[in-house]
């Protein structure tokens, strides 16, 4: 089960991305990442209250703070980044930030088996070619120096949602998403951007904020019943659901580094499950 959830919030992680680029489309970033995450807030607080679970204990209140403030600079990081770069480069040094926590997790003295150590480079590297690396080319100092800042917070991120998580899933994902709604929703507000939202746009804002909602909440839920350097690489296989998506959705083509990326991962993933 802590398998599936991981492979779940991967899929979430990546629907979210994609539909976070359809609205990037007709709407500015920040208002895009500003009503997004206010619908993931509302959410996860139906849900907090819903299952009572602000009642519990609150060690996940640090790590929940953490995982917003270090999540919402590698995001701006990240848009930085592809301001400067193309997303053949930074989408795929982006996707390496998995790698902080499958150190921890090893570190901690949770160690893999060999099969699945196997499956965890295979889907790793499955992920990154299935992000559209550029294979040629040149890219600028700044967007490679971003792209790796963005990736190193998205993984410590990841790392804050894991270790809140085992106290409180539910709370842990709501302190996340109420510390980024606040910065970004600040953010939108100075820079006049929350405007431009029609009626039509918040459907697809709304499914993006809750998707990004529920796979932070999957992802926190599986690191309690799994390996964290495993559930790690289940959920940063997120490049494959936005790329096969993308193909079938709006039927752009993939690349043959792509389409050997997607295999990969999947092979990946088969042997993370026979281990």
């Amino acid at each position: 089960m802590p398998a599936l959830l991981a492979l779940l919030s991967s899929v979430l992680w990546g629907s979210a991305d994609f539909g976070g680029g359809l609205a990037s489309r007709r709407l500015h970033a920040v208002a895009v990442v500003g009503w997004t995450q206010a619908a993931a807030l509302l959410g996860l607080g139906a849900l907090a209250l819903s299952t009572s679970a602000w009642t519990g204990p609150i060690g996940w209140i640090g790590w929940s703070i953490l995982s917003g403030v270090v999540g919402s600079l590698a995001l701006t990081a990240f848009y930085a980044a592809l301001a400067a770069g193309t997303m053949g480069v930074v989408s795929p040094i982006a996707a390496l930030g998995a790698v902080v926590p499958v150190l921890a997790g090893i570190l901690s003295g949770a160690l893999p088996s060999r099969v699945q150590a196997a499956g965890m480079v295979l889907a790793l590297v499955g992920a990154i070619g299935a992000s559209g690396p550029e294979l040629s080319g040149g890219a600028s100092r700044r967007s490679v120096l971003l792209a790796a800042a963005a990736g190193l917070g998205f993984g410590f991120a990841l790392l804050g949602i894991a270790r809140g998580a085992q106290v409180n899933a539910v709370m842990t994902a709501f302190g996340m998403r109420a510390t980024s709604a606040i910065g970004f929703g600040l953010v939108a507000l100075a820079a006049r951007t929350l405007g431009g939202v029609t009626r039509r746009d918040l459907p697809l804002l709304v499914a993006v904020g809750l998707a990004d909602a529920g796979a932070n909440l999957t992802y926190g839920i599986a690191s309690r019943g799994e390996l964290l350097a495993v559930v790690a690489v289940l959920g940063a296989l997120y490049p494959v659901s936005t790329v096969l998506l993308a193909r079938y959705v709006l039927h752009e083509q993939m690349l043959r580094v792509q389409q050997v990326g997607v295999v990969a991962a999947l092979a990946g993933v088969v042997l993370l499950a026979a281990g």
